[in-house]
C-alpha cells in the first residue's frame, strides 16, 4: 500500500511492504495550500512509477481546504474508532486504485472551546503499540504543536499551541526580530528562554524580555532566536504536571531535539519515536478497517 502525509505545506509519500515496512519515500514541498486545487495531478507526480491499489491519506488534504472533507472524531477515540470513519475518495481520476482519507480528532475543554487535529493522529495510532496501557503524554510539536493524554490505546484528551507559527511570526513580522542575527543554535540561550517561562508572569510579558535582554547586551544578536525558541516551549510545557512521567515525541527529528532539550531543563524524561509514524499510522489504520487484503 501506500501512506500519504499530506499537510499544510508538504506532502510525504511512503511505500509500504505486506509487513507494514516502509520500503521507499518521497518528499515534496507541495503541500495542500502549494498543490492550488490540483490535488490529482500532484499526487500523481508524488507516486509516480508506485503501482500499488491501495492509497491511505492523512493530513489536511481532508480539511476543508483539502481534497475531500472528512468529519473529525471525537475523543476519546483510538484505532476502532478511526478506522470506522475513514472515508473513500470520490475521485474518477483515479478509479483503478482505492483512496481513503483519515478523519482528524476533535477534543473539548472544560470552558466548551474545542482543539482538533489532522495527521498527528495517524502519527499517533503508528506507535500506540510502543505505549503502555496507562495514561502517557505524547507532543507533537510542530507549526501547531498537540500535547495529548493517551491511554488504553486511545487519544483522551488533548491541546493544542500555536508555538511554531508564533515563533515565526514574531521573528518576521515583530519588533522583536529587528536585533536578532542568524548564527548556530546556542543552547545556554535557549535553556535560558526555557527557564524564564516558568517565572511568574505571562506570555505576553515574558515576550518582551526578548527585547530588552538584547536592548542592554545580555544576549548577543544572535542568541535572541534560541532565547525566544525556548522561551516559547517553555510555555508550551507549563501545564506538564511536575509529576509528570516520560514524555512522547513524535515529530521530526529536528524539532524532537529542540523539546527534548527543554523536557531535560524542566526535568523530565523524553522518548523520540520515527518520523515514520505517520507511514506506520496509516497502515495499522488500514489493517483495522480490513482495507488489505
Amino acid at each position: 500500500m501506500i501512506a500519504i502525509d499530506w499537510g499544510s505545506t508538504s506532502l510525504r509519500a511512503f511505500r509500504l511492504d505486506e509487513s507494514g515496512q516502509v520500503r521507499e519515500q518521497r518528499r515534496s514541498t507541495r503541500g495542500v495550500l502549494a498543490a492550488e486545487g490540483r490535488f490529482a495531478e500532484t499526487l500523481r507526480e508524488q507516486i509516480d512509477a508506485w503501482d500499488d491499489a491501495l492509497i491511505v491519506m492523512a493530513g489536511m488534504v481532508g480539511s476543508r481546504q483539502g481534497w475531500f472533507e472528512v468529519p473529525y472524531v471525537d475523543c476519546p477515540a483510538g484505532l476502532g474508532e478511526i478506522a470506522s470513519a475513514l472515508q473513500r475518495l470520490p475521485a474518477d481520476e483515479f478509479a483503478e486504485r482505492e483512496i481513503w482519507i483519515v478523519p482528524g480528532l476533535r477534543s473539548r475543554n472544560d470552558a466548551g472551546a474545542y482543539d482538533v487535529m489532522r495527521g498527528e493522529e495517524t502519527q499517533i495510532c503508528g506507535v500506540l503499540a510502543e505505549l503502555a496501557s496507562q495514561p502517557q503524554t505524547v507532543c507533537l510539536p510542530g507549526t501547531h504543536s498537540k500535547l495529548a493524554t493517551v491511554a488504553n490505546g486511545r487519544v483522551e484528551r488533548f491541546a493544542t499551541a500555536m508555538t511554531g507559527e508564533l515563533f515565526e511570526l514574531l521573528c518576521s513580522h515583530s519588533v522583536l526580530g529587528r536585533l536578532m542575527q542568524p548564527g548556530e543554535h546556542d543552547a545556554d540561550a535557549f535553556a535560558q528562554g526555557v527557564a524564564h517561562a516558568a517565572r511568574a508572569g505571562d506570555l505576553l510579558h515574558h515576550l518582551f524580555a526578548v527585547r530588552t535582554l538584547g536592548l542592554f547586551d545580555a544576549l548577543r544578536p544572535t542568541q535572541l532566536r534560541p532565547f525566544l525558541s525556548g522561551l516559547l516551549i517553555g510555555h508550551e510545557l507549563n501545564d506538564l504536571p511536575a509529576d509528570t512521567g516520560t514524555v512522547h515525541l513524535v515529530g521530526a527529528s529536528s524539532l524532537l531535539a529542540a523539546y527534548k532539550a527543554a523536557l531535560a531543563v524542566r526535568g523530565h524524561a523524553a522518548h523520540g519515536h520515527s518520523e515514520l509514524a505517520s507511514a506506520h499510522g496509516c497502515y495499522a489504520l488500514a489493517k483495522q478497517a480490513r482495507l488489505l487484503a
